[in-house]
């Protein structure tokens, strides 16, 4: 099969390789996909780059994409064979992720992909929309509440915007870095769009709840934006946290401890089996109404997988960027 790997961790361009390695063949209670799809996202280049130990001599990447199940292993259903399908954590601790023309794992892991999404939404799902589901659902979800997407052009950002209004959320704020970005989110169904570049998002966020602040901020660089949470955060409010830019973070204890505000953290990958069966239960319900929009921002062959990694990894493209192995 067609497969992009590499072999030891770097810049995109130096450890990446293109070629030909063997089909995989599905081990018991496992599938085979035929992907048509593979979603790049920021762990896949930051697991490139080494921010993370490899997890074999070679590895494949990504965790996300779609296409249709090919075989099965022993134990699971024949009739699975032919069906559309969607993945999660492909290459979490795992060698041989989604930039292949196969990939064989658990059954679990491919999620039936209903009939009028396709497959470059359906290489969106594992990591960001699940991620977004999540961050606005997680601890009572936001029904009633305000609610501040950071980053709210990105691609979790984008869904979670998305979720919130469907999930009851009285007010959704986002904070962006372009006019271009801001007019991404509004798409979306932000109420008010803040870009952190030009304005004081505090004060602006002031104005915007009447000076109370916003129950849950969704936040993607905890590092980045840690002062901000104190003077954004309504009292007894949540900052739900799944990245950072940086592996440690200061946060302002006193501001904090005065508000009662809470951050939890959490990572889509580890989802707990309860939470992700919640997740693509809700996923599957939205994709069959068709309540979401999904942003692809570029479609690319896996021959260019080096310029997806660059372009993911520069922040340049709003929207997921996807591979057709």
């Amino acid at each position: 099969m067609r497969a992009a790997w590499y072999e030891r961790t770097g810049a995109a361009r130096e450890v990446l390789i293109l070629g030909e390695l063997p089909t995989p063949s599905p081990g018991p209670g496992e599938v085979l996909v035929r992907l048509v799809t593979s979603g790049v996202n920021p762990s896949d280049w930051k697991t490139r780059g080494g921010s993370r130990p490899m997890v074999g001599p070679r590895v494949i990447p990504h965790s996300d994409g779609a296409g249709t199940v090919e075989a099965v292993g022993e134990g699971v259903d024949a009739g699975r064979i032919g069906e559309r399908v969607w993945i999660w954590n492909g290459q979490w601790k795992r060698p041989f992720g989604t930039a292949a023309e196969f990939i064989a794992l658990p059954a679990a892991q491919a999620v039936r992909l209903p009939e009028a999404t396709d497959f470059e939404a359906g290489a969106c799902l594992g990591i960001p929309a699940l991620t977004a589901w999540r961050a606005v659902q997680i601890d009572g979800g936001v029904a009633g509440q305000s609610v501040l997407v950071a980053g709210g052009a990105g691609a979790v950002g984008h869904y979670a915007i998305q979720m919130a209004k469907l999930l009851g959320a009285r007010q959704v704020l986002a904070t962006v870095s372009s006019a271009a970005k801001a007019a991404h989110a509004r798409v979306a169904g932000a109420d008010e769009v803040i870009d952190y570049r030009t304005e004081d998002v505090a004060s602006r966020v002031a104005m915007l709840t009447g000076g109370r602040g916003v129950d849950r901020v969704v936040e993607v660089d905890l590092a980045a934006n840690a002062a901000l949470l104190p003077q954004v955060v309504a009292r007894d409010g949540c900052c739900v946290c799944y990245g950072s830019g940086r592996p440690e973070v200061a946060l302002p204890f006193g501001p904090m401890i005065l508000s009662g505000a809470a951050v939890r953290f959490f990572i889509v990958y580890e989802l707990s089996p309860a939470a992700r069966a919640e997740g693509l239960a809700r996923l599957t319900h939205w994709l069959e109404e068709g309540r979401l929009q999904h942003a692809i921002g570029r479609v690319l062959p896996l021959s260019e997988i080096v310029t997806a990694h660059e372009l993911v990894e520069r922040g340049e493209v709003s929207g997921n960027v996807v591979l057709r192995p």
